[in-house]
């Protein structure tokens, strides 16, 4: 087992729920799921995408395991290891598992009057599954059937990577619905300091995949992490990188401080909606996308 029994206690307190007999893939109910439910507003996912939020399943195959420690992650990133040398739990596992812990987490709704019957009872059967709750999933060494896997069973899968593992990327056998890679800095010295790279060459592993992200036939997107003093500038240069990769989509989203980010970052480095509207339009102004839509409760714009 990756994680201490400590660590496991730790991280359920939050809300997270451990999937297999080596517990390095949990799911967690996403407060939006929660809001869906209540008929009290969606995940911009919803708005910008169609996936539906109350059916929406929020997982990662790789809680502990990633390889930066970026100063905005809102997880305890103490925990977190670089390499995968442990065993691993099958995909069908993890999924089932998954499904079933998210059902639990649920269950409390069904003694709620203000819930929404007929949502609640198409959230026990989730169609969206969203690989991005903690750590890197591409580190998972079954990730590619695990996409399949989902696929097999009708989901939808919005993926998201940090970019450094262009390797595993370029021979990824089963695209995702939709393929994030982040991208919250404008260079090599911005990343360096934000990003905090565990592992060598982390900046051109990451414009490695991005150079591969056209290549893909799913629906590609590049998450930009805003964060006050530290990556909101030099938009020409995020305007380069966005005309060579040419995603489908961009989202630029403030950074949010909550959970262990706390630690590391102040409530000034999270931007507001204004702050992140102006960021965007500064980036329109600079390559061929422009902004088609925002949620303004979830502080993101989206270019296209």
């Amino acid at each position: 087992m990756t994680l201490s029994e400590i660590e496991i206690k730790a991280l359920e307190k939050k809300g997270y729920r451990f999937a297999g007999d080596l517990k390095h893939a949990a799911a967690k109910v996403c407060h939006w799921t929660k809001k869906s439910l209540l008929n009290e507003g969606v995940c911009y996912k919803e708005k910008f995408y169609g996936i539906e939020s109350h059916r929406c399943l929020q997982m990662s195959p790789s809680i502990p395991f990633c390889h930066q420690k970026c100063s905005f992650c809102w997880r305890d990133i103490s925990i977190t290891k670089t390499e995968w040398n442990e065993d691993f739990d099958e995909p069908g596992r993890i999924i089932d598992d998954c499904i079933d812990l998210q059902r639990n987490l649920l269950c409390g709704f069904f003694g709620n009057s203000m819930a929404d019957k007929k949502k609640l009872k198409e959230s026990q059967d989730p169609k969206n599954a969203a690989i991005s709750l903690a750590g890197e999933p591409m580190l998972y060494p079954r990730i590619n059937d695990l996409i399949s896997e989902f696929k097999r069973r009708d989901f939808t899968t919005f993926l998201v990577t940090n970019g450094m593992t262009p390797s595993k990327l370029e021979n990824l056998e089963t695209e995702p619905t939709q393929l994030y890679i982040s991208l919250d800095a404008p260079n090599k010295e911005i990343y360096k300091d934000v990003c905090q790279p565990q592992i060598s060459g982390g900046w051109e592993r990451l414009n490695k995949s991005l150079d591969l992200l056209s290549s893909f036939d799913c629906r590609t997107v590049l998450r930009m992490t805003c964060v006050k003093d530290y990556n909101m500038i030099n938009p020409q240069e995020y305007a380069d990188i966005i005309t060579k990769t040419n995603p489908d989509f961009i989202e630029i989203k403030a950074y949010m401080y909550v959970g262990s980010s706390r630690d590391r970052l102040a409530l000034e480095n999270m931007p507001s909606n204004q702050d992140v509207f102006n960021f965007a339009e500064s980036i329109t102004e600079l390559c061929d996308y422009e902004i088609v839509n925002s949620a303004f409760e979830s502080r993101v714009i989206l270019l296209s």
